[in-house]
């Protein structure tokens, strides 16, 4: 019969690399001051003799388990959450973070996941694409569990967030599309409770009633497929929109598709289409969209940072932040004067 491994222990690899167990903690955890010649040291005894840290026993020995959960939604239907996704991995990595990860449906009820997250012990959590009720995050801060939200907030609740500046991206498409003469515009939106969709037609809208336009409605749900259909109403009427400005880029690409290839349109001299992310298909020669880039890397770093250092000082003031974004103008736009395909203009001019 075989007999089971033998479990070797950090007392064991102090003994081989010749130094204190708790340098040998401090190697692996990365935790307080240790050379690299000490850390070396311990890596290759720990090779050796097959030593691998139990980090549920180190967790309940320091309290701590360097572990944050995160929630995302809509990474399978929009890319632009797949870059944040990844973006957020490395950095947690980087700052040697563990993460557990919770992947929900964009209308799932978040009240009902976190509990779940809190079993774990994750010591703080970071919400993207999902909102949570302001009493559910209560209780998160009650029990020392700091909340953090990007591209997403929720008014009342006290949490962190980090946000692109939706609503001044959606005043700035508004004047673009009047200074190019377009005189039916149209917002295709994305969920109807969603912050980020709701404070881009608030921006759009705002621009074109100072000049009594009045912009036509449809939503797309956030999907290709809710937007192509939605385009097919737009387009396919006695006074079609001139242009349609979408709530985000995964909605702009199905609303081009139907107008090229459900409608036989030309774009941009028929139809004005623009959208909001500036995800990876947007620049493909086949789309070339005019759309709002938001800074996805200034809101993952402000959004982690600002979980870890609430997760050190649960008595720091939840920062809430608006980060300007660009405008990113292609060929899928019909241009004022003076602008044309390659510019990149910031909201911050």
């Amino acid at each position: 019969m075989k007999l089971p491994k033998k479990i070797v222990t950090s007392i064991e690899v102090a003994k081989l690399a010749g130094v204190s167990q708790s340098s040998v903690s401090r190697a692996f955890s990365q935790e307080g001051p240790v050379s690299v010649k000490t850390r070396r040291k311990v890596l290759e005894a720990a090779r050796k003799l097959g030593y691998q840290p139990n980090a549920m026993a180190r967790s309940l020995i320091t309290r701590r388990t360097r572990m944050v959960g995160m929630v995302i939604a809509d990474v399978h239907n929009n890319p632009f959450y797949t870059e944040v996704l990844d973006l957020l991995s490395r950095k947690f990595q980087e700052l040697g973070q563990k993460v557990m990860l919770f992947i929900v449906n964009r209308d799932q009820n978040l009240d009902d996941i976190l509990p779940q997250l809190l079993e774990y012990q994750v010591e703080g959590i970071l919400l993207t694409a999902a909102t949570l009720s302001s009493k559910m995050a209560e209780e998160c801060e009650r029990w020392g569990r700091p909340v953090t939200m990007i591209n997403r907030y929720v008014p009342g609740v006290y949490a962190s967030w980090f946000c692109c500046a939706n609503y001044e991206g959606g005043k700035m498409v508004a004047r673009l599309l009047l200074d190019s003469k377009h005189h039916r515009p149209a917002f295709l939106a994305g969920s109807e409770d969603t912050t980020t969709s709701i404070d881009r037609e608030r921006g759009f809208v705002e621009i074109l009633n100072q000049e009594k336009v009045k912009a036509l409605r449809e939503v797309g749900e956030y999907t290709y497929q809710d937007a192509y259909d939605a385009a097919l109403r737009l387009l396919d009427r006695a006074e079609p929109a001139d242009a349609i400005f979408c709530a985000n880029d995964i909605m702009a690409l199905g609303v081009m598709d139907a107008a090229k290839n459900g409608l036989g349109l030309k774009v941009p001299e028929e139809v004005s289409i623009i959208g909001f992310d500036d995800i990876s298909m947007s620049a493909w020669s086949s789309y070339d969209l005019t759309t709002i880039r938001q800074p996805i890397k200034r809101m993952v770093d402000a959004s982690v940072e600002e979980l870890l250092a609430r997760i050190e000082n649960p008595e720091k003031t939840p920062l809430q932040k608006v980060i300007p974004g660009e405008l990113v103008i292609r060929s899928s736009a019909r241009m004022p004067g003076g602008l044309s395909s390659g510019w990149v203009i910031s909201q911050d001019r």
